[in-house]
Protein backbone atom coordinates (compact mmCIF):
# COMPACT_ATOMS: atom_id res chain seq x y z
CA UNK A 1 0.00 0.00 0.00
CA UNK A 2 1.53 3.35 -1.04
CA UNK A 3 2.05 5.68 2.17
CA UNK A 4 -0.07 8.88 1.40
CA UNK A 5 1.24 10.27 4.31
CA UNK A 6 3.54 13.25 3.77
CA UNK A 7 7.32 13.10 4.34
CA UNK A 8 7.85 14.57 7.93
CA UNK A 9 11.31 16.75 6.14
CA UNK A 10 8.55 18.53 3.99
CA UNK A 11 6.63 19.60 6.60
CA UNK A 12 9.55 20.64 8.27
CA UNK A 13 11.30 22.57 5.14
CA UNK A 14 8.74 24.07 3.08
CA UNK A 15 11.05 25.24 0.51
CA UNK A 16 12.16 21.80 0.31
CA UNK A 17 8.70 20.97 -0.88
CA UNK A 18 8.10 23.35 -3.55
CA UNK A 19 11.31 22.09 -4.60
CA UNK A 20 10.68 18.28 -4.99
CA UNK A 21 7.25 19.14 -6.33
CA UNK A 22 9.02 22.11 -9.38
CA UNK A 23 11.20 19.03 -10.20
CA UNK A 24 8.40 16.56 -10.14
CA UNK A 25 6.20 18.62 -12.65
CA UNK A 26 8.57 20.68 -14.07
CA UNK A 27 8.67 19.70 -18.50
CA UNK A 28 12.11 18.05 -19.93
CA UNK A 29 13.77 21.14 -20.97
CA UNK A 30 13.22 22.90 -17.65
CA UNK A 31 14.67 19.76 -16.10
CA UNK A 32 17.81 19.90 -18.32
CA UNK A 33 18.16 23.75 -17.83
CA UNK A 34 17.79 23.03 -14.04
CA UNK A 35 20.52 20.34 -13.99
CA UNK A 36 22.70 22.67 -16.05
CA UNK A 37 22.34 25.65 -13.54
CA UNK A 38 22.71 22.86 -10.59
CA UNK A 39 26.13 22.30 -12.16
CA UNK A 40 27.57 25.19 -13.03
CA UNK A 41 26.39 26.66 -9.30
CA UNK A 42 28.84 23.35 -8.16
CA UNK A 43 31.49 23.54 -10.37
CA UNK A 44 31.91 27.62 -9.51
CA UNK A 45 31.71 26.42 -5.73
CA UNK A 46 34.14 24.15 -6.80
CA UNK A 47 36.66 26.08 -8.30
CA UNK A 48 36.45 28.79 -5.66
CA UNK A 49 36.54 26.45 -2.86
CA UNK A 50 39.89 24.54 -4.58
CA UNK A 51 41.19 28.36 -5.06
CA UNK A 52 40.85 28.78 -1.48
CA UNK A 53 42.00 25.58 -0.35
CA UNK A 54 38.98 24.09 1.28
CA UNK A 55 39.39 20.88 -0.34
CA UNK A 56 36.66 19.21 1.69
CA UNK A 57 34.36 21.70 0.41
CA UNK A 58 35.67 21.81 -3.57
CA UNK A 59 35.34 17.48 -3.56
CA UNK A 60 31.82 17.87 -2.37
CA UNK A 61 30.89 20.11 -4.75
CA UNK A 62 32.83 18.73 -7.99
CA UNK A 63 31.02 15.14 -6.87
CA UNK A 64 27.86 16.72 -7.26
CA UNK A 65 29.09 18.07 -10.55
CA UNK A 66 29.92 14.51 -11.59
CA UNK A 67 26.56 13.16 -10.59
CA UNK A 68 24.77 15.74 -12.76
CA UNK A 69 26.85 14.81 -15.51
CA UNK A 70 26.62 10.55 -14.69
CA UNK A 71 22.58 12.36 -14.84
CA UNK A 72 22.69 13.88 -17.94
CA UNK A 73 24.69 11.42 -19.86
CA UNK A 74 21.91 8.24 -18.50
CA UNK A 75 19.08 10.46 -19.86
CA UNK A 76 20.47 11.06 -23.39
CA UNK A 77 18.13 8.74 -25.59
CA UNK A 78 20.96 6.91 -27.84
CA UNK A 79 17.92 5.00 -29.74
CA UNK A 80 16.29 8.06 -31.12
CA UNK A 81 19.31 10.64 -30.53
CA UNK A 82 21.59 9.38 -33.01
CA UNK A 83 24.67 10.82 -33.79
CA UNK A 84 23.78 14.18 -31.95
CA UNK A 85 22.99 11.86 -28.56
CA UNK A 86 26.71 10.19 -28.76
CA UNK A 87 28.34 13.19 -29.25
CA UNK A 88 26.94 14.48 -26.12
CA UNK A 89 27.55 11.37 -24.33
CA UNK A 90 30.86 11.53 -25.22
CA UNK A 91 31.16 15.46 -24.47
CA UNK A 92 29.98 14.35 -20.51
CA UNK A 93 31.90 11.99 -20.49
CA UNK A 94 35.29 14.11 -21.21
CA UNK A 95 34.07 16.86 -19.11
CA UNK A 96 32.85 14.73 -16.20
CA UNK A 97 36.88 13.20 -16.53
CA UNK A 98 38.25 17.03 -16.56
CA UNK A 99 36.31 17.62 -12.86
CA UNK A 100 37.81 13.97 -11.65
CA UNK A 101 41.56 14.80 -12.73
CA UNK A 102 40.86 18.85 -11.17
CA UNK A 103 39.28 17.10 -8.41
CA UNK A 104 42.43 14.56 -7.74
CA UNK A 105 44.57 16.88 -8.88
CA UNK A 106 43.12 20.20 -6.44
CA UNK A 107 43.59 22.00 -9.73
CA UNK A 108 41.20 24.62 -10.86
CA UNK A 109 42.32 25.19 -14.12
CA UNK A 110 40.62 22.00 -15.68
CA UNK A 111 37.55 23.92 -14.79
CA UNK A 112 37.09 26.41 -16.68
CA UNK A 113 36.27 24.35 -20.06
CA UNK A 114 33.98 22.56 -18.22
CA UNK A 115 32.18 25.86 -17.15
CA UNK A 116 32.07 27.34 -20.51
CA UNK A 117 30.84 23.87 -21.91
CA UNK A 118 28.05 23.94 -18.88
CA UNK A 119 26.93 27.38 -19.78
CA UNK A 120 26.68 27.32 -23.02
CA UNK A 121 24.75 23.88 -23.47
CA UNK A 122 22.66 25.81 -20.42
CA UNK A 123 21.97 28.73 -22.90
CA UNK A 124 21.12 26.46 -25.97
CA UNK A 125 18.49 24.40 -24.16
CA UNK A 126 16.75 27.97 -22.49
CA UNK A 127 16.40 29.18 -26.53
CA UNK A 128 15.31 25.47 -27.14
CA UNK A 129 12.43 26.15 -24.46
CA UNK A 130 11.32 29.77 -25.01
CA UNK A 131 10.89 28.15 -28.61
CA UNK A 132 8.87 25.44 -27.37
CA UNK A 133 6.61 27.29 -25.63
CA UNK A 134 6.13 29.42 -28.29
CA UNK A 135 5.21 26.77 -30.59
CA UNK A 136 2.80 25.53 -27.70
CA UNK A 137 0.41 28.98 -28.13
Amino acid sequence: MMNTMPDSSIKANPQKAYQQVSIQTAPPEKLLIMLYSAAIKNLQQGKKAIEDKQFDLASKSLCKVQDILVELNNSLDMEKGGEIASNLRDLYEFYEGEVIKANLKKDPAYLQPVLEFLQSYRDVWIEAAKIVRMGAK
